[in-house]
């Protein structure tokens, strides 16, 4: 038994010296389907800044759809951060969308019957994982790429405090970030959200959180079938904070606040792709800006307040740094210039829809998981970061502080609007 103890001890000041010049740092992985290959680019651009640590500077790792399985594969490598990440380059750098979901014509039309029979015979037929596509690929993809075993001994080894996998309940309607963390953590309970403790996060947490709607097959895990974990997420930062951080590092997939332009005359209607993509997006992306809004808003109000009184209160309220990283530039274009190298029988599929088309481009970049696409999205995240080398030196210096957040509001002159508009 004293052997026992002494192993626990050496074993818990083990713990407390790794992660030592990043107290508290989480990790924030946006959803996007696709995206998410720009937040590759995000971190081997920070690896480089931070002299390609092999000490992982994030000990709260959390995802959410596409980011997820990022975070997964982090997490599972998390005793070498610099390898880590070179992982993550490798996979998605030669990713081929054969890779994540089916595009042999057979798997295709299957797909396709399945989904027309569901919407014109429905009411007859009990229907079986209706999807526009098969992920079934993606499987096989995530046992190649991250070993569920080596999370939980980086985490008994103090490499990581813990990992959050974000999905959503398609049944109770809650947005459940499951989580895998060192015994000091505890679940939570909030207004259509909770944190639930598992014993260990395996691939179909990482394949409910990727479900996009329509797109992916929902998964049963437990008694409940969960979807993408963007969907409902009113609150993307908020696991982060659950699970103990002090300073976020968010990881966005699309660019944080859209300029406001004027509003122009259109005769022509929405095709399916145009109106899927405006879905998505409002899914994947709008949450995102509101909850830094609300943190920035959070932070602004504690610095006005006594800290004495505020200890007093009880409150568990505390200043948080966050930064945030995400494209500068709407990505609709890039994947319209890459939709081209999807296999036939998928860029038949996506014709039909409009998904071809610029108009249907948002569409096409959640779905594009083509590696020339994935790596001009590498490429865009590490150029966008490694220019912000100063920045980021600060963030996560320890003894630094960092300059606040400020997310930009844009400007709306409704005259103008209305005037654009009335002009033929």
């Amino acid at each position: 038994m004293r052997d026992n103890d002494a192993d626990s001890r050496r074993q818990d000041a083990q713990s407390l010296m790794l992660n030592r010049r990043f107290p508290g740092v989480a990790l924030v992985l946006q959803g996007g389907g696709a995206r998410a290959a720009y937040q590759v680019g995000v971190l081997k651009a920070l690896a480089e800044i931070l002299d390609y640590p092999v000490e992982n500077p994030f000990p709260f790792i959390t995802g959410t759809s596409a980011g997820a399985i990022n975070a997964a594969v982090l997490a599972s490598n998390a005793s070498n951060f610099s390898e880590a990440v070179a992982t993550l380059e490798r996979i998605w750098a030669s990713l081929d969308p054969s890779q994540v979901y089916r595009t042999d014509i057979p798997g295709v039309v299957a797909c396709s019957a399945r989904w027309l029979s569901a919407f014109l015979l429905g009411a007859l037929t009990k229907s079986h994982r209706v999807s526009l596509f098969d992920n079934s690929p993606l499987e096989a993809l995530l046992a190649e790429s991250m070993d569920a075993a080596r999370i939980q001994a980086n985490i008994d080894g103090g490499h990581l405090r813990a990992l959050a996998i974000t999905a959503s309940g398609y049944t109770t309607g809650q947005n459940c970030a499951f989580f895998q963390a060192a015994p000091d953590i505890h679940g939570w309970t909030r207004s259509q959200r909770v944190g639930i403790r598992v014993a260990a996060l395996k691939p179909e947490h990482l394949m409910a959180s990727s479900a996009i709607p329509f797109a992916f097959p929902a998964v049963k895990i437990n008694r409940e079938y969960f979807g993408d974990g963007s969907i409902r997420q009113t609150a993307p930062v908020s696991p982060a904070l659950h699970l103990g951080a002090s300073r976020i590092f968010v990881v966005g997939t699309a660019k944080l606040v859209k300029d406001v332009t004027s509003r122009s005359r259109s005769d022509t209607y929405p095709s399916l792709a145009q109106i899927a993509g405006h879905a998505m997006s409002s899914i994947f992306l709008d949450s995102l800006a509101m909850d830094l809004e609300l943190l920035q808003r959070v932070n602004s109000t504690i610095a006005l307040v006594d800290q004495e009184r505020l200890k007093a209160s009880g409150m568990p309220l505390h200043h948080v740094d966050c930064c945030v990283a995400c494209p500068d530039t709407p990505l609709e274009g890039l994947a319209h210039l890459h939709v081209g190298n999807l296999p036939a029988s998928i860029r038949f599929l996506m014709r039909s829809i409009g998904a071809m088309r610029k108009g249907g481009a948002a569409l096409a970049s959640y779905l594009l998981f083509d590696k020339s696409y994935c790596q001009a999205l590498i490429k865009m995240g590490y150029q966008n970061t490694i220019k912000r080398r100063d920045e980021l030196a600060i963030f996560f210096d320890p003894a630094a502080t960092p300059p606040s957040v400020e997310i930009p509001l844009p400007r709306f002159n409704p005259d103008v609007s209305q005037q654009t508009a009335a002009t033929p």
